[in-house]
């Protein structure tokens, strides 16, 4: 990571310095945009976090007030912190794209330096510094490496430990992906050395299930799952109407692709989602096959090979119709 110190550098000489990551936040997103504020707390500068929409019900216990402001509720604060930047970065996101139109435009009129700290494929050149390492777990992985490489792993601790636990967890489902190397484990030994409470941040995240919930999962799971067995594929999909049944909240149907995904003989799992007069697409697989190119390639999307997302500007039916077209050419 030879960009590191040169990122410390530009930490230590910016008076304004601003944290991004991309829509519909998970625990990386919010992980690694809590460790690299920690840190940079810790180095004696300020920073703001500033993210496109409001973080889930099931990762607020992590954030402290005000800590992140979102664009979609504080509009005007978050255009200010950006255009008095003089240092943003762009955390777990790869092109501009996924900021929404609107943020990314504003990102884009930007005079600040902008670093990119990102473990997805083929990043757009959008900004002046970049750390891509598509082989890495997780952006929260990526942070620590930052803070290790640039001389200061020295000033970790546990609350910048703890987020960066969270997002390792978060984007390697508990450590049961591809993704998750011998590094992955030596960084996750010196983080429960220096104090994380690892059996704490997964309880706060993953057992700490609202009923309405539990009910969600249980309607869904009866009543809108399909196996086609020719391909080794399940499907899941929620209307609006649904979730509004069952009180939805935001965050409420994670983890629903991967209990998908957890079938006997099942190699690829797809969840879809009504959004409005859009749906919105995530895929994982168990390894067998690429998920990324066929939502590259008809879905607006991509992401990781065994995990990504796309969105559809058509009705839920006819999205799911177009997914099960092209099946016997991708899969």
């Amino acid at each position: 990571m030879k960009e590191a110190v040169k990122i410390y550098q530009l930490i230590k000489n910016s008076n304004n310095i601003v944290i991004t990551s991309h829509l519909s936040p998970d625990g990386d997103s919010i992980g690694s945009s809590l460790a690299l504020y920690r840190f940079i707390s810790v180095l004696g500068k300020s920073a703001q976090i500033c993210h496109p929409d409001s973080c889930p019900d099931f990762l607020k216990w992590i954030i402290d007030d005000d800590i992140i402001i979102d664009f979609e509720n504080h509009r005007l604060e978050v255009i200010d912190q950006m255009k008095s930047a003089d240092l943003i970065f762009c955390l777990d996101y790869n092109t501009q794209d996924r900021l929404g139109s609107s943020m990314g435009e504003i990102l884009s009129s930007c005079k600040a330096k902008k670093v990119m700290i990102d473990h997805h494929v083929n990043p757009s050149e959008f900004v002046d510094i970049t750390i891509s390492e598509s082989s890495a777990s997780s952006t929260s992985e990526l942070v620590y490496e930052l803070i290790n490489y640039s001389g200061n792993l020295e000033l970790m601790n546990s609350d910048i430990g703890t987020p960066i636990y969270l997002g390792i967890i978060s984007d390697t489902g508990s450590f049961r992906f591809s993704s998750v190397s011998s590094r992955t484990h030596y960084i996750v030994s010196h983080l429960l050395n220096i104090g994380v409470d690892h059996v704490n941040i997964y309880q706060k995240t993953f057992d700490s299930n609202r009923i309405d919930k539990i009910k969600l999962h249980s309607y869904i799971i009866s009543n809108r799952l399909e196996v086609i067995n020719s391909y080794k594929v399940s499907i899941i999909s929620v209307t609006e109407d649904i979730l509004s049944s069952f009180n939805y909240i935001k965050g409420d149907t994670e983890g629903l692709v991967n209990l998908a995904l957890s079938i006997k003989g099942i190699e690829i799992a797809a969840f879809f989602t009504q959004k409005g007069d859009k749906v919105k697409i995530s895929l994982r697989s168990k390894g067998l096959f690429s998920v990324n190119t066929i939502l590259t390639d008809h879905f607006n999307g991509g992401g990781h090979k065994y995990a990504a997302g796309g969105i559809n500007n058509d009705s839920i039916e006819n999205t799911i119709l177009k997914f099960k077209s092209l099946l016997p050419k991708y899969f």
